[in-house]
């Protein structure tokens, strides 16, 4: 029967893993003085390494014969464990028993003296998954273990662990492989299977993996069975990719603001059945080696390819201003976002690849500073015609007067935005509206303490600096509820409310009242005025 590469290659102990050095030299070390952790948290993306070092370990502690942190892989325990025949090593997926129940079952099992082996193992992948009954039940075992028991908890999602769980536990984090040391192994598998592939290839493969082993090795599988003289055009072809050559016609026709040309490139390689949702996520890798070729010299060091195409990117990235290479990545990733959501994803990238080939239609920033850039281009000395004045006619031969220095006009625009403010008066009942209100809500009180009011018309402005008002104001009718109603009792009548801006309003000092100077002035020497109305 055959087995998959990935399979067939896992790493049997920790000298045959790669990418993960200092990892794998802190639990050989551990391993080898007879002093591992009662527990362990391995995080990192998918293909990293974590469900094979947990396997490792597992074995290491119960090998017959340990090698310097090492299993054997020849004894009997180390055979068992890796046909999964020995009972005391479980491997628990924790997105299907991610249950309370589950856990608890477990924590009754960990008790028992393993039948075999000197420990007994739990492997637990995606231990995110558990629910927050299930992390309480497993909390404390964790903390108090016994002897005989190890926990080795993987997971993708290190956040989603609880602090308390995460905090009983060695981390350890495990990060992207290198794609040189993905390369390394595809060609050791290609030269141990009997059919080749060549370096770029491999790398490329590396590149498409993102830095996961099994993605790499599972994508090299997959080529094998095509051919077994795999090249780039076998990747290529297997993993559904355009050629760099249509990748640079795209981008290209699309940054000249050829949105034709842009378009009828897209077809042609669409015809071949591309994956749409591929097709964007490598012209958004394209155009960020068009961004590194614009910011740095040493292009090698950034972008995975051959000599003549570093020099191809250096060319293509002189001829586009790096604003609207930024702005087209933009509106890829947006479009690759919303990919996902939509029964149509090459209707996504069209639009995408046609708001970069037409910068008009943008109205983010990105957007305008590539039409800033362009403009200032084109309007670089040498580079545009200067506008012809028009001649003028006969009428308008004799000179016309110039104004006189000494009295400039004022700005039309401050002029206009002056005439445009409406006039708003002080709202001299406002003290009472607030005492008022102090009774019936006492948080919006709060509030507004501090604060004044102006009249405009039917509307009451009121000023106030307090961000929670305007939370208020807006989202809660009772208290809108409750202002009216106060500014109802306090003068009779009813009154629109609203913030004040004073970019709409200005603010006019209201003439005093004769009549309320007399009563004011009457009040204070203790004289009881009654006014009579005619």
């Amino acid at each position: 029967m055959y087995q998959a590469l990935y399979r067939k290659y896992r790493p049997q102990t920790f000298d045959d893993a790669c990418g993960q050095s200092a990892i794998i030299s802190t639990l050989k070390n551990e391993l080898a003085a007879g002093k591992p952790s009662h527990a362990y948290l391995f995080t990192g993306l998918r293909g990293s390494g974590k469900t094979t070092c947990s396997k490792i370990i597992a074995k290491a502690v119960n090998c017959l014969n340990p090698q310097n942190g090492n299993p054997c892989c020849s004894c009997e325990i180390c055979r068992g464990i890796d046909r999964d025949a020995v009972t005391d090593v479980m491997e628990i997926d924790a997105a299907s028993n991610s249950g309370v129940d589950y856990i608890r079952e477990l924590r009754e099992q960990a008790f028992m003296r393993p039948v075999q082996c000197r420990k007994r193992v739990y492997i637990i992948d995606e231990v995110h998954m558990l629910s927050t009954e299930a992390f309480n039940a497993l909390l404390k075992i964790m903390e108090e273990p016994p002897e005989h028991v190890l926990f080795i908890l993987a997971t993708t999602e290190a956040h989603k662990v609880p602090a308390t769980v995460a905090s009983r536990c060695q981390r350890f984090d495990f990060k992207r492989i290198e794609p040189d040391d993905i390369a390394d192994r595809l060609c050791y598998i290609a030269g141990q299977e009997g059919f080749s592939i060549e370096r770029e290839a491999a790398l490329l493969i590396a590149r498409l993996s993102d830095g996961g082993m099994r993605d790499a090795i599972s994508l090299l599988d997959q080529c094998w069975s095509h051919s077994s003289a795999i090249d780039l055009s076998v990747v290529a072809d297997c993993a559904g990719l355009p050629d760099n050559e249509e990748l640079f016609l795209l981008s290209g026709a699309a940054l000249a603001k050829d949105a034709a040309a842009a378009l009828t490139c897209m077809e042609k390689i669409c015809r071949r059945s591309v994956d749409i949702p591929r097709l964007c996520e490598q012209l958004i890798h394209h155009l960020r080696n068009l961004m590194l070729a614009k910011c740095t010299d040493q292009l090698d060091e950034f972008i995975v390819c051959l000599p003549d195409e570093l020099e191809r990117y250096r060319r293509a990235a002189a001829a586009a201003p790096l604003e609207e290479i930024l702005s087209a990545l933009r509106q890829l990733q947006d479009a690759h976002s919303r990919m996902g959501r939509t029964v149509n994803p090459r209707l996504e990238l069209e639009m995408a690849l046609i708001r970069i080939s037409s910068p008009s239609l943008l109205r983010e920033t990105g957007g305008l500073e590539a039409r800033v850039a362009r403009l200032e281009t084109l309007l670089r000395p040498g580079e545009a015609p200067a506008a012809q004045k028009p001649k003028p006619s006969a009428a308008d031969a004799s000179p016309s007067p110039l104004p006189s220095p000494a009295s400039p006009a004022p700005p039309p625009s401050a002029q206009t935005a002056e005439d445009l403010r409406k006039s708003a008066l002080p709202f001299r009942a406002w003290a009472d509206v607030l005492e008022r209100l102090k009774d019936k809500n006492r948080a919006l009180y709060g509030a507004l303490a501090g604060s004044e009011a102006y009249l405009a018309d039917d509307l009451i402005l009121i000023d106030s600096r307090n961000a929670l008002f305007i939370k208020l104001i807006r989202e809660n009718d009772y208290a809108r509820q409750h202002i009216h109603e106060c500014i109802i009792e306090t003068t009779g009548k009813k009154h629109r409310i609203g913030p004040y801006k004073s970019e709409l309003y200005r603010i006019e000092e209201q003439p005093e009242d004769p009549l309320e100077t007399l009563l004011q002035t009457a009040d204070n020497l203790g004289v009881e005025v009654t006014v009579k109305e005619k």
